[in-house]
């Protein structure tokens, strides 16, 4: 899997998601030539793979301070579903 560039590796997932969100709106629009819809396509799918994996950190992080039932901190997966 390629890198992400610099620019997306260090964006906030509220910042990756509204670009992704805008990029997806444009793309849906019809309104960019086709090289430049394969730029926006590639950027996109960068941006989804670190909105992924901000998500599964969370995810993790979560998991680590789940509270069991007899009042003490018990690690479980998390379920979002």
């Amino acid at each position: 899997m390629a890198k992400k560039p610099d620019d997306i590796e260090n964006l906030s997932f509220e910042k990756a998601l509204a670009e992704l969100e805008g990029i997806v709106a444009k793309l849906e629009s019809g309104g960019a030539a086709l090289e430049e819809s394969i730029a926006l396509y590639e950027r996109g799918a960068a941006l989804k793979a670190h909105c992924e994996s901000k998500l599964k950190s969370a995810q993790e992080k979560i998991e680590k301070i789940v509270v069991g039932a007899d009042g003490k901190p018990a690690t479980e997966p998390a379920s979002f579903e």
